[in-house]
């Protein structure tokens, strides 16, 4: 690296963030390419390795499961993940005694070939699988910031953290909700605060949960228990995502151990018996985001620093998944025609893959949380008469059941299974 700017020109590529989204673009041009096209992941979290991931864990859904295992990344994954065999929602009061059930997906309505709707898998072994793929692959794994991006002729100069700079024909800022990159560039982000966070937490259960997740609406907003892979003596296990008020969050975990397990039994139930606490809790203020364009001038957004949603619908992960496909297509799209991938066509290209469908979840994931966070009599009957609806409507429910899926017959290759 340096000023010299080497591996510069249009046969280069730098990927400025770590995540699960950069690293799998990063994997997916490796693999398509090999040593004709130079790739560079930096983020200065590398030097923690997967370890930074613990504790979170994933919806990922049958589309961006096939990108995996296209890209021949599943198969490490899989001993972690575990199918989402069924959806069971409810809408209640914390207190209520029975919770009613107005809407459940289960295995037959899956897809043609059965194929599970989505899989549950915990961030860390994710991300040590693709962090081993792109060594494998030959990406080069730099830890450190990029600063800046600066765009020159014929290419853009990313600045280092320590002072290096290397020229580039892409910068992919997948730096996070707060990208510095996305800033400097001048690209507009609307978006809000959430008056709610996220509570995450890894508990054991006494019995099996069959694959089974369950989302119960509450007035605070959703309490999903979302079925993870068994861990040996650790038993049976799932992960929480707890969608409470954040000014309720400070009474509710600053108890002692017991304390916190109780306020996570009353929401939990007894189905799956008595719990305890693997991992967490932690909480995380929740937020709305949408970048007013996916691209700058040599300068693609990607996974958070285009957009943030709501985790109702778990579909945080598979938007970045898609839109790692979507930019992968377009890059290898335009390397095979010799073109530079960092010119703006290729870059409108990837914006029209993507743009329609991030806004219609993110607008979908804002809607359902402003529907059913309330305790609203009206709007309590009103979405469960809705909910009622779709589960009596089978057309209605396989559209729903294909949409979570990512089930699509246009769309990324990868996302379809099918390689670059």
């Amino acid at each position: 690296m340096g000023e010299t700017g080497r591996r510069s020109g249009s046969r280069s590529l730098l990927v400025a963030g770590a995540g699960l989204p950069g690293l799998t673009l990063a994997v997916a041009l490796k693999r398509a390419h090999g040593p004709a096209l130079d790739v560079a992941v930096c983020d200065p979290g590398l030097q923690a390795g997967a370890a930074r991931h613990r504790g979170r864990a994933y919806a990922v859904a049958a589309g961006p499961r096939r990108m995996l295992e296209r890209l021949g990344l599943w198969e490490a994954i899989a001993p972690a993940a575990e199918p989402m065999r069924r959806l069971v929602i409810s809408d209640s009061r914390v207190g209520d005694p029975v919770r009613p059930v107005f809407l459940t997906f289960g295995d037959a309505e899956a897809s043609a070939d059965g194929e599970p709707f989505a899989h549950m898998v915990e961030a860390e072994p994710m991300a040590a699988a693709l962090l081993d793929a792109t060594r494998e692959a030959g990406v080069r794994l730099v830890p450190q910031g990029v600063r800046a991006a600066v765009p020159e002729a014929g290419g853009i100069r990313a600045e280092l953290s320590d002072g290096q700079s290397e020229k580039v024909s892409l910068v992919v800022a997948a730096d996070g909700a707060r990208s510095a990159l996305r800033e400097a560039a001048g690209i507009g982000w609307v978006g809000w605060s959430y008056p709610q966070s996220g509570i995450v937490a890894t508990v054991r259960h006494a019995r099996d949960h069959e694959g089974r997740a369950f989302e119960h609406f509450l007035p605070s907003g959703p309490f999903a228990i979302l079925p993870l892979r068994a861990g040996g003596d650790l038993g049976h296990r799932s992960s929480i995502v707890w969608t409470e008020r954040s000014a309720d969050v400070p009474a509710l975990l600053g108890g002692d151990e017991a304390e916190t397990l109780a306020e996570i039994e009353r929401r939990f139930g007894a189905e799956l018996g008595r719990i305890a606490l693997e991992h967490g809790p932690s909480a995380h203020p929740l937020a709305f985001g949408l970048a007013r364009s996916f691209r700058g001038r040599r300068l693609a957004l990607l996974g958070d620093a285009a957009h943030v949603i709501h985790p109702v619908a778990g579909q945080g992960l598979n938007l970045g998944l898609a839109g790692a496909a979507a930019l992968a297509e377009a890059v290898t799209e335009a390397l095979r025609l010799g073109l530079d991938p960092g010119t703006d066509d290729v870059l409108k290209a990837y914006e029209r893959a993507r743009r329609f469908d991030t806004v219609a979840m993110a607008a979908a994931t804002d809607g359902l949380n402003r529907l059913f966070s309330n305790d609203s009599l009206p709007l309590r009957l009103t979405r469960d008469l809705g909910l009622g609806l779709v589960d009596r409507l089978p057309g209605l429910k396989d559209f729903f059941i294909g949409q979570a899926a990512g089930r699509r017959a246009q769309g990324p290759r990868l996302l379809r299974g099918e390689a670059l």
